[in-house]
């Protein structure tokens, strides 16, 4: 069993920021288990928190940036991606500005004040996220593409090619069991010389520098460019050189150092899913936006996996109430009965089963070309389980029926097709007081809720008993 860790001394580290140009103190803390990673801001009276995590994501423009009631800390993806090369678990990192220090563009110094302080273990088992299903990011406009498979590991593979002559077509790969420091931790981000001005006019980069990114060139520089980065990197311009494709004659690390960058880019940023993870992604072309909104994507199949409000449904299982027993609690026949078995009844709740087919009548008459239920149906398909939730402890259930007298907040998320099978629960909100009783209902297809409502019922005996 793997422990939680943090680190045993504190470590201060300062430089500039890539974009804002302001000098920035930053010191790592080390925090206890279950803390996470928590970025506070020692300028700002109060001394605010942001947990790093996906949801506090507010801008991931050139980089990943939390935002929480109005308080930004920008550039944190090098720093959160030393973190998990580490295997860091909890650190509180303070700072006295906006932006986390470029240094020299990659994570080095931050692996290596680690190192030199050492990782402490601490007393509680660290929780790993395991994916249940394959998880598909994709932005054709812009060729991205990030796959997320279940497994027993953690391992990426990186795809680039931005279609340059001075680039070209890389990949590179990373594998838990790796050596982070040696594989990862030098590789500086990279631009392309056309985006500078771009940036520059964008307010952005004003911390940057020749010495703390790659930056490839893929034409030919006249006197008059080589003038303008002398200015704008405050550099001699007999120091200005293009060797190899990148300004400056700046040895690359490894062949593929862009890949690689891109890589640990992308595991900085998947790390604000709040927690480690198993599995294997593939990613191609990917940025700081397309690696947010695909750690949404995690966040959220995590949270519909593990949230007990979302029942689970086994075809295996016997149900509680079969066919013939619904039919005995419930007058309603086919076509109109929207209930097929009930699979698990609670003491203030009941989760039913239905299995939506092709043949169903509705399907005739409403979009017979592109079928989906109507939604008053799936608002009856929980009216009907609520009804067997309301009779299942009247001692003679059949001399009783239950009558909807309100339905509100009614919403569908997404259409009902055939093939679907609808989970079906509903929760006792109010409970019966005199002939009245409340309800909550939501329909779900998997994990995903397609419908819910809030409903009165009320009991009322039939008039021919």
């Amino acid at each position: 069993m793997e422990k939680q860790t943090t680190i045993k001394n504190n470590i201060k580290i300062s430089g500039r920021g890539l974009h804002t140009g302001q000098v920035v103190n930053v010191q790592l803390l080390p925090s206890a288990a279950d803390t996470g990673v928590v970025f506070r801001r020692t300028d700002i009276e109060g001394v605010p928190e942001i947990p790093a995590l996906v949801s506090y994501v507010g801008d991931t423009s050139r980089g990943t940036t939390l935002c929480k009631n109005g308080v930004r800390i920008a550039t944190i993806e090098h720093l959160l991606s030393a973190l998990v090369g580490l295997n860091v678990d909890n650190l509180i990192v303070e700072l006295d500005g906006e932006e986390i220090p470029i240094l020299d563009g990659s994570p080095r110094y931050w692996v290596e004040e680690i190192k030199k302080v050492g990782i402490a273990e601490l007393d509680k088992e660290r929780k790993y996220i395991t994916l249940k299903e394959n998880i598909t990011y994709t932005d054709a406009q812009n060729g991205i593409e990030i796959i997320g498979i279940p497994a027993d590991d953690f391992k990426v593979t990186t795809y680039i090619n931005y279609k340059t002559k001075v680039l070209g077509e890389q990949t590179a790969r990373y594998s838990e069991t790796d050596d982070y420091e040696t594989e990862l931790s030098k590789c500086r981000t990279f631009v392309f010389l056309h985006e500078i001005e771009f940036l520059q006019k964008a307010n952005l980069i004003k911390g940057g520098d020749v010495d703390n990114a790659l930056i490839f060139v893929n034409k030919e520089l006249s006197e008059d460019d080589l003038n303008r980065l002398a200015t704008l990197f405050n550099k001699d311009i007999a120091k200005l050189d293009v060797h190899e494709g990148i300004l400056n004659n700046v040895q690359k690390h490894f062949d593929n150092e862009p890949a690689r960058h891109k890589l640990l880019d992308f595991i900085g940023d998947l790390s604000l899913i709040g927690g480690r993870i198993k599995g294997h992604f593939f990613t191609s072309c990917p940025g700081h936006k397309s690696n947010v909104e695909f750690a949404k994507l995690i966040k959220n199949h995590v949270d519909m996996s593990t949230n007990p409000k979302v029942p689970v449904y086994d075809p295996n299982q016997t149900p509680v109430y079969d066919i013939n027993a619904i039919k005995g609690l419930l007058p309603h026949r086919y076509p109109f009965l929207m209930i097929d078995k009930i699979i698990e009844v609670g003491d203030d709740y009941i989760v039913g089963i239905k299995n939506v087919t092709g043949n169903e009548a509705y399907f005739q008459g409403h979009f017979p070309e592109q079928p989906v239920m109507p939604g008053v149906l799936q608002v009856e398909a929980m009216a009907q389980t609520g009804g067997i939730l309301v009779l299942k402890d009247v001692p003679d259930p059949e001399n009783y029926s239950t009558y909807f007298a309100k339905i509100d907040n009614v919403k569908f998320k997404r259409p009902v097709v055939p093939g679907d099978t609808l989970v079906i629960k509903l929760r006792v909100t109010a409970p019966l007081r005199r002939t009245f009783v409340e309800m909550d209902g939501e329909v779900y297809v998997g994990n995903t809720l397609v419908s819910s409502a809030s409903m009165m019922a009320q009991v009322i005996k039939n008039k021919n008993n």
